[in-house]
């Protein structure tokens, strides 16, 4: 084991501002009230498992479909777009029943919103630079604050009030849909 306190601070940095779990609060909160309720521990865990596996399996997985991380990329900015649609207009595209409250927990919330396009390809990319044991404690520490927000999104909510969170919905629904725009322009090349 090549364990490294630098390795570490600097995997747990870049992926803390990759997944943006802060940013992700009102999303977050908007799913809770559609769905009813988000399982923390199932997102949690679901997250971390795509992370992992990607960190040792990524690129095999991803040939054994016949895809590439462009591709990959693509289909969760277009996710992530209509997320970001949903907060600006106040549409819904994502409707929760209560039979699918837990599903909830996984799409949108484990995937793409935790362990997205743009974390998993950052840890495929951090994996020529760092040792994977580091990489690993990295995705753990995020987890745990990931869990963190997730358990306290209720908290967070009544702190912020409605007219407050109306207004970061709407905001955040902005940076979101940047951040979509952005991967779709970033990985769509015509060939």
């Amino acid at each position: 084991m090549n364990f490294s306190f630098k390795e570490i601070l600097s995997v747990t940095l870049i992926l803390f501002s990759v997944i943006d779990i802060v940013g992700s609060v009102p999303i977050i909160i908007d799913l809770r009230k559609k769905a009813g309720t988000i399982h923390s521990g199932k997102a949690t865990f679901v997250a971390g498992t795509l992370m992992i596996l990607f960190l040792f399996l990524g690129q095999s997985i991803l040939h054994l479909f016949g895809l590439d991380l462009q591709a990959f990329a693509l289909a969760g900015a277009i996710i992530i777009f209509l997320i970001a649609i949903e907060m600006i207009l106040g549409r819904d595209f994502f409707k929760y029943h209560p039979s699918e409250v837990e599903s909830a927990s996984i799409v949108p919330i484990a995937f793409p919103l935790i362990a997205g396009a743009g974390t998993l390809t950052t840890i495929l990319s951090i994996r020529a630079e760092y040792a994977s044991e580091n990489i690993v404690v990295g995705i753990i520490i995020n987890l745990a604050f990931v869990y963190l927000v997730l358990k306290t999104s209720t908290w967070l909510e009544k702190k912020i009030g409605p007219a407050g969170f109306g207004i970061l919905r709407r905001v955040f629904g902005i940076i979101l849909l940047s951040i979509a725009v952005k991967l779709f322009l970033t990985n769509f090349h015509l060939i």
